[in-house]
């Protein structure tokens, strides 16, 4: 499933159709010096039909910081509208749009997502940093919606121009994409949430130092901890105190056999009555090497 978006300038009407849309980015700044005119009321259209509303700046030369501070103080968002750069101009470099990123994160990273606009060729051949931010919107007219040529990981689609920007987006419906976009100013930097997708191989050895053979791959957090992810490096860690229980519960056994063999009970029986019993206190070996302490 996917949800449906147009994005807007100042060369498009303030009453274009919302009709079967979700989302509406609209351009708000340029350099230091350009404001849309029409960028208050297209945001308003949107926001009247209940869609999921963004901005964009268009970055030009210049100092990355003052074209960061003067788009978040012209830009007409509120809490949650994703606010995304726009990387068009080839004498912006990459080292550029990353500053540009980083500075609008930190004016506002704390209640917006901070996410890159370009096109594939850019992102294949002019970024060399992979980093768009909080997600990537990527544009490519190829005639197939959602498939765009990268191999990153995208979250938007402009896949035509035709008669309007047209973009979709990797969410189940409008509720799932306006709780992404509203989920930023529930983040920390440093601190992972229940609902983050993590890289198993890079969190579990961050997160377990000691674990291993965990299969690769992206989890949520969530997911992680509910399918035991979290609980497989304890018993990990105490294996070889679980190996040498059981070593040495066979080795007792194997002594009381040579002892008792004389008093009318085969080995076997002996054996069996020393696992019994043995058995209880393994199961509590078991369970207090498994469950983690208060």
């Amino acid at each position: 499933m996917t949800v449906k978006g147009v994005d807007v300038a100042s060369y498009q009407s303030s009453t274009y159709s919302t009709r079967g849309l979700d989302f509406v980015f609209v351009k708000a700044t340029e350099g230091t010096s350009y404001t849309n005119p029409k960028m208050r009321a297209q945001a308003q259209r949107a926001r009247d039909a209940g869609l999921v509303v963004g901005f964009y700046h268009f970055l030009r030369p210049g100092s990355m910081t003052a074209q960061a501070r003067y788009f978040v103080e012209q830009a007409a968002s509120v809490e949650g509208d994703p606010l995304w750069a726009d990387w068009e101009d080839p004498r912006v470099s990459c080292a550029d749009k990353d500053r540009f990123l980083a500075e609008v994160k930190r004016l506002r990273g704390g209640t917006h997502r901070v996410g890159l606009y370009c096109n594939v060729d850019y992102w294949t051949r002019r970024d060399t940093t992979s980093n768009a931010g909080d997600a990537l919107w990527i544009a490519q007219y190829n005639g197939r919606p959602g498939s765009p040529s990268v191999r990153a990981k995208w979250l938007f689609h402009q896949y035509t121009s035709n008669p309007i920007d047209t973009n979709i987006g990797q969410f189940a419906d409008r509720a799932a994409l306006r709780a992404w976009a509203g989920g930023a100013q529930h983040q920390e930097d440093d601190e992972m949430k229940l609902d983050d997708a993590v890289e198993l191989n890079e969190w579990v050895p961050k997160a377990f130092p000691e674990q291993v053979g965990l299969q690769d791959g992206e989890i949520s957090v969530r997911t992680a901890l509910g399918s035991g992810y979290a609980y497989a490096h304890i018993a990990a860690d105490n294996s070889t105190a679980i190996l040498a229980q059981l070593g040495a519960q066979a080795a007792t056994i194997e002594k009381l056999a040579d002892a008792l063999g004389g008093g009318g009970l085969t080995a076997a029986e002996i054996r069996a009555a020393a696992e019994a019993g043995a058995q209880t206190a393994l199961d509590r070996l078991g369970r207090k090497l498994t469950t983690p302490e208060d």
